[in-house]
């Protein structure tokens, strides 16, 4: 099976001590965060844990524990975008994270660990032409350390309406222009461009739009076959192989204006002061009369020899 770490908040970024105490101690335990008191139990185990998902906009509070990480598979998707504190407030400088991008895939490998650059919005700050300079510049920084950048355009979900009333929605043609733009800059330093989730519009334009997190990059990590079960996507549009989550919705503290994940920043505060490094938990503790599910976890590797 397959840890995801990054879908609700950033472990590697807040989290890295509570998530190698967890690998240390070999186990895990997660609340379901529509219904808090169905908590999971799941086993880190390289036997039954087949690669650990990861996905941070800020991966050096990690990287002094690769050694401990190298007994697992990992694929790591690290964020960089060219917002500054109005929009990511928390986020170290792009140029120490890109550097950090470097050394981290020096010590996993060029096929695990990809560029995400999203959710791209547009406003007078972050122009079209912004956009298109800042991505070739990053491209030129990270060229030979990832094949791969997965894009995105803003959704406006009730959370981010909240929290970033004045965004709107990217238009069809803003659209066409990045997806091409990124495609051509992205050839000249051998880096694919990725669309997460936004349909095929633009796969006329050289857009890879089959996902990010696919079957096809796992096995690449791995470098063998998996034999995934056949699952319903969250998402309609998506064709990921998300996995099991083992964050916590709030405790992101990076903070950005555009977070899904988070409701409030009262709320992250709240569940950050509810922390502890020793805790099974990323939030909180076993309450009284609360049961613990063990779960179903089988390893997907079939042994087949992979050609990636």
């Amino acid at each position: 099976m397959i840890i995801n770490t990054g879908m609700r908040t950033d472990i590697p970024a807040f989290y890295s001590e509570w998530f190698l105490n967890r690998i240390r101690e070999g186990y895990v335990l997660v609340r379901n965060p529509y219904r808090q008191d169905w908590i999971t139990r799941y086993e880190l185990d390289p036997d039954v844990v087949d690669c650990i998902a990861f996905c941070t906009k800020n991966p050096a509070p990690m990287l002094k524990y690769m050694n401990e990480l190298n007994r697992f598979h990992q694929y790591w998707f690290v964020t960089i975008t060219p917002y500054g504190k109005d929009i990511e407030p928390n986020v170290p400088p792009k140029e120490q994270v890109m550097q950090d991008f470097i050394t981290l895939s020096q010590a996993v490998g060029i096929n695990c660990i990809g560029w995400r650059y999203d959710p791209i919005f547009i406003d007078s700050t972050y122009t079209l032409e912004r956009h298109i300079s800042d991505f070739e510049t990053m491209c030129r920084t990270l060229s030979g350390y990832t094949e791969v950048c997965v894009i995105s355009f803003i959704d406006l979900y009730e959370k981010v309406k909240r929290n970033f009333q004045q965004a709107r929605t990217v238009t069809a043609q803003e659209r066409i222009v990045i997806g091409k733009a990124f495609v051509e800059i992205g050839k000249n330093y051998g880096i694919t461009i990725k669309a997460c989730a936004e349909g095929n519009d633009l796969a006329h334009f050289g857009v890879d739009c089959n996902g990010c997190m696919t079957q096809e990059t796992f096995e690449a990590a791995i470098g063998c076959s998996l034999d995934i079960p056949k699952k319903k996507s969250q998402r309609a549009e998506c064709s990921c192989v998300l996995g099991t989550d083992i964050g916590a919705y709030d405790t992101c503290g990076h903070l950005c204006r555009y977070c899904y994940a988070n409701t409030s920043r009262e709320n992250v505060r709240r569940n950050i002061r509810q922390h502890d490094s020793k805790s099974p938990f990323l939030v909180g503790t076993l309450r009284e009369g609360e049961v613990i599910h063990q779960a179903e976890q089988v390893s997907w590797i079939n042994n087949q020899l992979s050609f990636f």
